[in-house]
């Protein structure tokens, strides 16, 4: 059997003037097959430099007869050598797993193989996997990520709606005080009106039957200007109604889109959205305790005493939890 050739350490150097032959590289990708481990670089770039020499009619027959690899295994070790620097990570892995782990980005890649992943209730490193668990591995990454888009985007769309409505706020705003303001002058101005005294330029006139005429018309000329001061006051007033339904109905939404984005935020963590079920959960259970603790102490002291100190206990081990 051959020595152990590391093919990688004969392609870093570029001085060499003279082409290998297909001979020398058949024979470093059969000794590399039989070493396995971090030799799959070392198939994968000897794969690509033979393909670099032969031509495409001799590319598949020296394939199955010299190396017995298929055009598909033969890609997969070429797209490994492309996609992987590292020899060690690969010995790790595994071709199959290293194949695997192509699905995800290659600046994402180096992260998930370091990072120890939980499957079935156990933490084990990406090289103890399974290829089961790796694939679902992979899964929930791409779901978790998934899950982070959709809610940043939920974030984002909320944030939008949220700049429109307080847009919308601002200007009912000016309107409501726009609206107090009319309502205030269309009164002022009806009680003045009221108030006003009605004028007849009586040394105009020389008899009495004009006097009253011209009282009459006065009178009658006055009733419109209140009937107008009157219209103008019962516009103001719809319009602040208006304005104040407009405002609690922005109100309303505001809460709504706050209660909205809180959903949002716990759908986005399992985790955050399962410690807040249960913790609203235990904060029942507490308040349930202390009426039951009222009612003993009622009853018999020494009772409630004990059991506050079995609260004190709890509170105490929270206390731990906690830290």
């Amino acid at each position: 059997m051959a020595g152990k050739f590391n093919l990688a350490e004969h392609l870093k150097d570029n001085t060499v003037s003279q082409v290998r032959d297909i001979e020398l590289i058949t024979t470093e990708i059969l000794d590399a097959k039989r070493a396995g481990g971090e030799a799959i670089l070392t198939i994968g770039r000897g794969l690509i430099e033979a393909k670099g020499l032969l031509t495409h009619g001799e590319w598949l027959p020296w394939l199955e007869e010299r190396v017995e690899f298929s055009e598909r295994t033969a890609q997969n070790f070429m797209r490994l050598a492309r996609e992987y620097s590292n020899p060690q990570t690969l010995a790790d892995l595994g071709a199959s797993k290293a194949l695997a782990l192509l699905a995800l980005p290659a600046e994402e890649r180096e992260e998930f193989i370091s990072t120890a992943h939980v499957v079935d209730g156990e933490e084990k490193a990406t090289a103890e996997l399974s290829a089961r668990q790796l694939a679902q591995a992979i899964r929930d990454k791409e779901q978790a990520q998934a899950d982070l888009r959709a809610a940043e985007e939920a974030r984002d769309k909320m944030a939008q709606d949220m700049a429109i409505v307080n847009a919308r706020l601002s200007g009912l705003r000016e309107d409501l005080e726009q609206a107090k303001a009319a309502e205030a002058a269309a009164a002022e101005e009806l009680a003045a009106l009221k108030a006003r005294p009605v004028d007849v330029a009586v040394e105009q006139v020389v008899d009495e039957a004009a006097i009253q005429q011209a009282r009459a018309e006065a009178v009658a000329e006055m009733q419109v200007k209140v009937d107008k001061a009157l219209e103008a006051k019962k516009a103001a007033e719809a319009k602040r109604k208006n304005a104040e339904e407009a405002l609690e109905q922005v109100r309303l939404q505001l809460e709504a889109q706050a209660k909205a984005e809180k959903r949002e935020t716990l759908a986005a963590d399992k985790d955050l959205a399962l410690f807040d079920v249960l913790f609203a959960q235990v904060q029942d259970q507490i308040n349930r305790m202390q009426g039951v603790l009222l009612k003993v102490k009622g009853k018999d002291a020494q009772q409630a005493a004990g059991l506050s100190r079995a609260l004190l206990a709890l509170a105490e081990k929270v206390r731990e939890v906690a830290g």
